[in-house]
């Protein structure tokens, strides 16, 4: 029977143990507030004056007497700005006839003016503040 190794004699290669390490990562990502941002909108108003175009149209009628005899019925008829209104009558005479007893004239008289009127405007800004915040700042 052979003797077992004596584990204080030198000649004799004992084994040996390394231990072996294994490391492992694990990488987590965490939301921390770190501030708040507080937005407003304000509108704010602004009288403005402008120049409006105002147009206005001015008749003018007269009366034209004529009592001249016709043979057939006139129209109505417009000579540059003014519109030819013929007013007839029948009259009784031995013979029935036309008779053209007045025109009437009417001429349409355009102005334009400027006039001054005040306009309400709006326009919107935002206001921006930031606030720190988070968990250990008071926010």
């Amino acid at each position: 029977m052979a003797a077992a190794p004596n584990p204080a004699d030198p000649n004799v290669s004992q084994p040996i143990s390394v231990p072996i390490v294994h490391e492992h990562l694990v990488v987590e990502t965490e939301r921390v507030e770190t501030g708040r941002v507080r937005i407003a909108k304000q509108v704010r108003e602004e009288v403005q004056t402008v120049e409006v175009p105002v147009v206005q149209d001015e008749v003018d009628v007269e009366r034209v007497a004529l009592h001249r005899p016709l043979d057939a019925m006139p129209s109505v008829r417009q000579e540059g700005d003014t519109l030819v209104i013929p007013v007839v009558r029948e009259e009784l005479v031995v013979e029935k006839r036309l008779v053209l007893v007045e025109e009437i004239r009417v001429t349409r008289k355009r102005t334009e003016r400027s006039q001054s009127q005040d306009v309400t405007l709006r326009r919107e800004e935002l206001v921006v503040e930031r606030q720190p915040g988070g968990p250990d700042v008071p926010g």
